[in-house]
């Protein structure tokens, strides 16, 4: 049985975990006091368990002139970086904000300008 890190459950909400080559997992997010957590809709010993000290920073996926969050990537200092699409993901990085600060929550750059620039 897999054992929360944190005490108190702040925020949960659907989410997608993308993880390469092995597909998307579909499963919950949780944002508590102690940790971020996603655990696997289909197998609940499949999970992710990132505590707010181990992560470097949180890039947000801005689309539509930043009116649209579609989901975002956590960047952790050694267990390299993860890919959530979050239903309600606005609201899940401001609950994010207050562990982590705002110097830790960024836009990620948009591949499209990059490619289309001359």
């Amino acid at each position: 049985m897999v054992v929360s890190m944190s005490k108190k459950v702040i925020y949960t909400t659907k989410a997608n975990c993308l993880t390469g080559s092995l597909g998307n997992k579909h499963g919950d997010v949780l944002v508590g006091d102690k940790s971020f957590e996603f655990y696997n809709q289909r197998n609940p010993e499949d999970y992710i368990q990132i505590p707010w000290g181990e992560i470097e920073r949180v890039r947000a996926q801005m689309f539509f002139r930043d009116k649209y969050i579609r989901g975002f990537f956590i960047d952790t200092k050694s267990a390299g970086s993860f890919n959530f699409v979050v239903k309600n993901a606005g609201k899940c990085l401001k609950e994010m904000r207050e562990f982590l600060g705002n110097e830790k929550i960024v836009r990620n750059k948009p591949l499209f300008k990059k490619l289309f620039k001359k």
